[in-house]
Order: structure tokens, then sequence, then C-alpha cells
């Protein structure tokens, strides 16, 4: 039987914050990584539609959205008008040399990607001189040789994009009217406790095998998302945009407490 752990019931009640989690300009980051486009040409009609996408899927998960989400999501809209006007033309009727309305973005986000690679370096060489874990591809790795790829501990947005795929597939399956099952929250982490306790690992998307209505997917994530916070799991990902696999973990004694936890009061 799983370890109990106390959680709060709704899922309404959850604001879920995570240390991993980034800020708009890591969303953008992302995108442009999903969709391998060129951080200097910015199709910005296809990456304001993604964000505005995940800004409501984040709302509906009752993440924290904080207020700098909302700045940008105005200022994407404010650059997609800006393009759709025409550019002024000079006396001789030659299109003038004003400014792309999408430069200040790109220097924004070039910056914020140095010093994001520049963080996750000293990151690596902390985790590397702590050596307080090991990745759960070392036996793999030790077989296969240096052509294998090591998996890399995935960020909110992944999770999210993953999460979002799931979503699309549910609403593709025949319907089927059956009454609406709440779930309490901790009661589908331990559900997920226990499975994991079968096996070593599990795929990401066998999490959500034995619930097919929004509600149960929305309860489902929103207890992996938990289970990170406390440290009960940890999830990797081979590759970028690869599949995504949850392992069990050890709950470390620094782990933080569940939310409603009577021993933080």
């Amino acid at each position: 039987m799983a370890e109990t752990h106390e959680f709060e019931s709704s899922p309404e009640a959850v604001a879920v914050h995570l240390d991993n989690f980034d800020g708009p300009l890591d969303l953008l980051l992302h995108l442009i990584k999903k969709h391998e486009v060129n951080v200097y040409d910015i199709p910005i009609a296809l990456i304001t539609r993604q964000y505005l996408e995940t800004i409501k899927l984040m709302q509906e998960l009752n993440l924290d959205v904080a207020g700098e989400f909302v700045v940008m999501a105005a200022t994407l809209i404010h650059i997609k008008s800006k393009m759709l006007l025409p550019r002024p033309e000079t006396a001789s009727g030659v299109e003038g040399d004003e400014e792309d309305p999408r430069d200040a973005l790109v220097r924004r986000l070039l910056e914020h990607q140095k010093f994001k690679v520049a963080a996750e370096l000293l990151h690596e060489r902390e985790q590397l001189r702590s050596a307080q874990w090991g990745r759960p591809d070392e036996r793999v790795a030790a077989i296969a040789g240096d052509d294998y790829e090591p998996e890399l501990e995935v960020d909110l947005f992944s999770l999210l994009n993953a999460f979002q795929a799931i979503v699309q597939r549910a609403k593709q399956r025949p319907r089927v009217v059956l009454p609406p099952e709440e779930v309490p929250l901790e009661l589908r982490i331990d559900q997920l406790l226990e499975r994991l306790s079968e096996h070593e690992a599990c795929g990401f998307e066998d999490l959500f095998a034995d619930v097919s209505d929004r509600g149960g997917l929305i309860v489902t994530f929103l207890a992996l998302l938990e289970m990170i916070r406390l440290k009960l799991v940890r999830v990797f990902q081979s590759g970028s945009f690869g599949p995504i696999r949850v392992y069990k973990r050890a709950r470390p004694v620094d782990a933080p407490h569940p939310i409603g936890d009577p021993e933080q009061s």
C-alpha cells in the first residue's frame, strides 16, 4: 500500500508553484525551440497563439500565473498588431527603415537565454559536486556506451506540452456519458505512488491510462505536479521533446510539506 500523505482535497484550492516554474521569457524560448523557428525571425502569429493557449491551460490548472505572463501576452498581441500595419513609406515611395516590432523582444530573449545557459551550467556543476543522487539512466548509459544520450530533467513547460497532447487525444475518443467522478487530489496521488511502487519507472502517458474525462486528466496532472514539489518523484525526458518518464524516489528529509499539512502551522 502506498505511503499515506496529507493533501488538500480540492484541486481548485491548490495553487501549484514549483521551484522550476519559469517566467514568460522561458515559455517563449520553449515555444521557439518546440517549433524550430529562428529567434531572429519569430513567426509572431503562431507564437502568440501558442503562448495564449498555454496561459489558458495554466489558468485552468490553477497554476500560479504571475502578472508578468499577462503583460507578455499583451506585448505579443501589440507586436502582432503592429506587424499587420503597412510600413511607413518615404517620399520616394520606398518603405522606411523603421525598426522591426519584434527586435526589442528578440534582444530580451537573447539576453535571457545567455543568463539561463550560465545558470544551468552552474547548477550542473553544483549537482556534480554534491553527488547526492544518481541519475536513473546510469545503468543504461554503462551498457550503451558513449553514444547514449542521457535523460534530461523536465521543466514545467515540457510537462504542459505533453499534457496538452494527452488532452487533444482525449477529445478524439468516442464520448461515453458517465456520471462525473470527483477524485480527491490526495487519493489520486496515493494511486499514482502505488502504481510507481510496482515498477521502477512509468511513462508520462501511462499515468493517464485509467482516466478519459477532462476532470480526471486535470486531477492526475495536478497530482503529478504536487508529487514533484514534494520530491516524491523525479521526471526526466529523452532529449528535447522526447518521451517523458517518471521515477519514484525516497522522499528527502528537507522535502516541502504537503499543502494543508498541520505540521506547517
